[in-house]
């Protein structure tokens, strides 16, 4: 479109109209894509957690297992000592110029392939759930991008980022959805809480003694005091 068509406010609004109709009714299709595959995967939590519990319970091994849905957005799948939020976005995001999903031949047909929702995991600490300990941190172990074809990635720890790549052929199914559910657990089961530098502990306030019965006030998380993004296991495959 010319500059003196666009200046002409009749054209620049139906422009407006146009864009808006075109790439909000896009978004709401990859939203409502996300939304069905968030669905899935609660099922296929489900299924997960009371298969898990039902191995253990029947090798005699007693260990705390609790599915809790929490709105729309968010499941908790709690298992031991770690729980895993699953948490979808309600907004749908593109990339970067620079990320390699520009790269790929499936992309370059159609650019709105790239338009994608997101479905966030974090690991957290089953106790900083049960001790109510706000201060606690969970770090985010992976996060599913789904655009408006059901095709899917995975950027994550060590399996989940090189495992889950192939943007351009992978559609997401319970099957996948199951491998990426067991690839975040045996990852937070490896991913252990390691203790603090004594520097960052040493002191602790008369205030926080005090409430050492009820809630430890410290800040719990697996790699207090060290970043957990300098892990030699942050891989991400080639889409």
């Amino acid at each position: 479109m010319e500059k003196s068509e666009i200046t002409n406010p009749n054209n620049a609004r139906n422009l407006i109209v146009q864009t808006l109709r075109d790439k909000s009714v896009h978004k709401q299709e990859v939203f409502s894509k996300t939304k069905d595959v968030f669905k899935q995967l609660k099922t296929t939590l489900l299924e997960v957690h009371n298969d898990l519990l039902q191995r253990t319970q029947e090798e005699g091994v007693r260990l705390h297992f609790n599915y809790q849905e929490k709105g729309d957005f968010e499941v908790a799948f709690a298992f031991a000592g770690d729980t895993l939020i699953f948490h979808m976005h309600t907004n749908v995001f593109n990339f970067d110029r620079s990320n390699a999903i520009w790269k790929t031949t499936y992309v370059k047909e159609n650019e709105n392939r790239a338009y994608c929702g997101v479905i966030n995991i974090y690991n957290f600490l089953t106790d900083s759930f049960k001790y109510n300990r706000e201060q606690d941190i969970g770090y985010l172990i992976a996060r599913i991008f789904i655009n408006h074809e059901k095709h899917y990635f995975v950027e994550g720890k060590r399996q989940l980022g090189f495992l889950y790549n192939d943007f351009a052929n992978a559609t997401i199914d319970t099957s996948s959805l199951t491998r990426i559910i067991e690839s975040a657990v045996l990852y937070s089961l490896d991913f252990d809480l390691l203790t603090p530098g004594y520097d960052q502990v040493k002191q602790v306030s008369v205030q926080e003694i005090y409430a050492h019965s009820e809630s430890l006030q410290q800040r719990t998380g697996k790699r207090m005091g060290f970043l957990f993004q300098a892990d030699n296991d942050d891989l991400t495959g080639n889409l």
